[in-house]
């Protein structure tokens, strides 16, 4: 199994959803002021100098409007756009609700970090000479999780590079890469992460442990989550489902999200049966009743939360509340750290999603999509910025599945199944006929859809004139630069 991972308290990235939440449009006020509540206490409890004054700070913070003692800031000063120097919050927009900043709290709290770096300089300095490298290493390696902790990108990243450069454990290098990717996504810096993923897969193909692999894939799954990759994502991350112990990374909850909206989006009919319908980690959290006591034995379905929750609305006499997501892998073994990173959730329109579309019951999925956009979609910040891309697409797909059982369909008929009116369905198709998604036509006359389904020899026969056509009119323009007339060879 491989020793236990390290570097893996820091940083915290429920956190950086917190500061998401606080400049989100799409959040309620009450989750504002709970984000904010959690925030500035981490900030206190943590000694976060670096970050507050990276949020708050009167000139220079990315949320604060107005600062103590000081006039106001317009929300709307231009600061860098670069993925690389985009705040926990992902984008520019300012804090939705006022986060204040306090010179007396910023100093106290410096302070305290200036003697906490002092007590490891002395730690380090004592280790180098009265001990070996492994007590150095130690050391050093406290004082990178010490920045993390405050949320100093710049000197936790240099730091967790100078004790990488001299650790020789494969484990713990794999480990420390790790923690760099989590504080590329705590920065939602893209490309960092994309670096450090590509490094440890490197490293873990090196000879990592079946833990670390492990753990690699779910870390995999949620960066191309993050780059709109769902169709690469999709797979990894379901398979994490089994197996997922990287609460460091996300919880479980959040997880099933990821995984099932992935694979909605992305697989085939009979893949998204087979691993999002039928899987017994997705059933033990969105299906019915009669599917989780199939899937969970009568004593986990005696846990907490485990047989609360169904697809549908449950026949009880009392309401109970949302459920706690059951993570089988760990399901007996829960630690406080676990019971800690999940917080009920309701999965009612998620379920609803799946089971619509799997069914084809169009205008019951039209509602559930709209429900997933407004409580996971507009509320997460790895899926905020694909919201509307993924409405469309899964617009797209209950079109296809519909239409891909008929030769000519009603317009209206089609309308009816959507729940939609005849010109938001004509409009809307249209989009998608432009683009070449969907092969079929639209007659406004008859009021008709007639779908256009090209058998794979005719799609190969044009594919091949195509490219053949393109690679014709190269050959021709290599020929003209090369060609030598006869007084020219000479």
């Amino acid at each position: 199994m491989g020793s236990d991972p390290q570097f893996a308290k820091y940083p915290n990235l429920a956190l950086a959803q917190d500061i998401f939440t606080l400049t989100n449009p799409s959040s309620s006020s009450t989750s504002r002021q709970t984000s904010l509540k959690k925030l500035q206490d981490a900030i206190s409890d943590h000694k976060m100098a670096p970050l507050y004054r990276h949020l708050a700070h009167p000139t220079e913070g990315l949320l604060n409007s107005s600062g103590e003692g000081s006039a106001s800031r317009p929300a709307t000063t231009a600061r860098r756009t670069n993925g690389a120097s985009q705040g926990p919050s992902g984008g520019i927009r300012s804090a939705l609700i006022d986060f204040p900043w306090s010179e007396q709290l910023y100093e106290k709290i410096k302070l305290e970090n200036d003697t906490e770096l002092e007590t490891f300089a002395k730690e380090e300095a004592d280790a180098a000479e009265t001990a070996g490298d492994t007590e150095v290493q130690a050391a050093k390696g406290k004082r990178a999780e010490f920045w993390a902790r405050v949320g100093d990108k710049e000197k936790a990243l240099s730091s967790y590079e100078a004790v990488f450069e001299k650790t020789g454990v494969l484990g713990t290098k794999i480990d420390i890469v790790l923690a760099i990717v989590r504080i590329g996504l705590f920065f939602n810096d893209k490309m960092l992460v994309k670096k450090q993923v590509d490094r440890a897969k490197a490293l873990v193909e090196s000879g990592g442990d079946w833990d670390r692999r492990n753990r690699l894939k779910a870390y995999q799954g949620l960066h191309l989550l993050t780059t709109r990759s769902y169709n690469l994502a999709a797979p990894l991350l379901l398979d994490s489902l089994s197996t997922f112990t990287s609460y460091e990374l996300c919880s479980y909850s959040s997880l099933v999200v990821y995984s099932v909206l992935a694979g909605s989006v992305s697989l085939k009919r009979v893949d998204f049966k087979s691993k999002v319908v039928d899987t017994p980690e997705v059933k033990a959290i969105l299906g019915d009743g009669e599917d989780k006591l199939a899937t969970l034995t009568g004593a986990a379905s005696a846990g907490r939360g485990a047989g609360d929750e169904d697809m549908n609305d449950a026949s009880s006499s009392t309401p109970t509340p949302a459920p706690i997501a059951v993570n089988l892998t760990t399901l007996g073994t829960s630690t406080d750290k676990v019971a800690e990173m999940e917080t009920p959730v309701d999965f009612t329109p998620l379920a609803g999603l799946v089971r619509s579309l799997y069914v084809g019951s169009y205008q019951a999925f039209f509602l559930a999509l709209a429900a997933v956009e407004e409580s996971f979609l507009s509320q997460d910040r790895y899926l905020y910025e694909h919201r509307v891309w993924f409405v469309r697409e899964m617009r797209l797909r209950g079109y296809q599945q519909l239409l891909q059982s008929y030769r000519i369909v009603s317009l209206k008929s089609m309308a009816t199944d959507f729940g939609v009116s005849v010109d938001f369905l004509d409009r809307d198709l249209a989009k998608f006929i432009a683009a070449d998604r969907i092969p079929c036509t639209i007659d406004r006359v008859n009021g008709i859809i007639e779908t256009n389904r090209p058998d794979d020899k005719n799609k190969q026969y044009t594919d091949v004139v195509k490219q053949g056509d393109a690679l014709i009119t190269k050959l021709q323009k290599y020929g003209q630069a090369v060609r030598l007339r006869g007084s020219e060879r000479g």
